[in-house]
């Protein structure tokens, strides 16, 4: 957020990266990457290019420095550090910042909306041997970021889940029916959206796997993509591979079950298990 709203000022005062660059004593490349939010920021620097930019206004060079404070100041999240893997930190906290979030899944539901038995039962297939204590940090992360879906400001959830990913028997029968109550539940926020992708509609949109599309409140923040594989994560922000995971999510939402239908498919589930 400060990083785009510093390049939009610097662009309206038509200063180079290079004379931006040389008034904090730093490259043209390092202004890059201030810009981009991938490197954190010195509250004096940033007070330094305000100047230059011509930002007078106490209200606004106020707002901005607070940001810049809050930039430095290490999420919630940063206490899991000795059981989060850095690639995943970056995801947490773009999904703490997120206005609207788009997922597909296909192996296991969304950690959104996991129930706390079956988040257990996952992060233990996942990390076979680890302490209990070990998991218990790992289910406390995932109900956390939960939180946010019913708390101030909460995103919009959408989410898309491959029929495979409720009908794969994960901790049980018990585990399962609890899983399928939560969903029920969970769709009754007026924040969240679920939709399934029914065995029966044969071939999709989304056969590459699984993918969340992340959008934030600032216009000028570009959507991110984030792919997960087994060792680490991509996250694509270029329009163009944005615009193909957008393409096949409104897909995926057109073709699959409508929300209605879709409760009354979890309620059958239900019922089977």
């Amino acid at each position: 957020m400060l990083g785009s709203q510093l390049r939009r000022l610097r662009e309206a005062k038509g200063v180079t990266r290079q004379d931006a660059g040389y008034v904090i004593r730093a490259s043209e490349s390092k202004i890059s990457r201030l810009e981009l939010g991938r490197v954190s920021f010195k509250e004096r620097d940033v007070d330094d290019l305000l100047t230059l930019y011509g930002v007078g206004d106490k209200t606004e060079r106020e707002a901005l420095l607070q940001l810049a404070r809050e930039a430095n100041t290490p999420g919630w999240w940063h206490r899991y550090n000795d059981v989060l893997p850095g690639w995943f930190q970056t995801y947490v906290g773009l999904e703490e910042s997120a206005a609207l979030i788009r997922t597909y899944e296909l192996q296991f539901v969304p950690g959104l909306l996991q129930s706390e038995g079956y988040a257990r039962a996952v992060i233990r297939l996942g990390n076979a041997g680890a302490a209990e204590t070990e998991i218990d940090q790992r289910v406390g992360l995932r109900l956390q970021r939960q939180e946010r879906l019913t708390g101030p400001d909460a995103p919009r959830l959408w989410a898309v889940l491959d029929e495979g990913a409720l009908k794969r028997p994960i901790g049980g029968p018990e585990v399962m029916r609890e899983q399928f109550e939560h969903l029920i539940e969970m769709s009754k926020l007026p924040n969240v959206t679920i939709q399934i992708m029914p065995f029966r509609f044969g071939g999709h949109a989304a056969e590459g796997g699984a993918f969340t599309i992340l959008r934030f409140p600032e216009q000028d923040l570009p959507d991110v993509v984030y792919v997960e594989n087994l060792t680490g994560a991509m996250y694509l922000d270029k329009r163009d591979d944005v615009d193909t995971y957008l393409q096949a999510m409104e897909r995926l939402c057109v073709d699959s079950a409508t929300p209605e239908r879709t409760v009354e498919l979890l309620g059958d589930l239900l019922r089977e298990t």
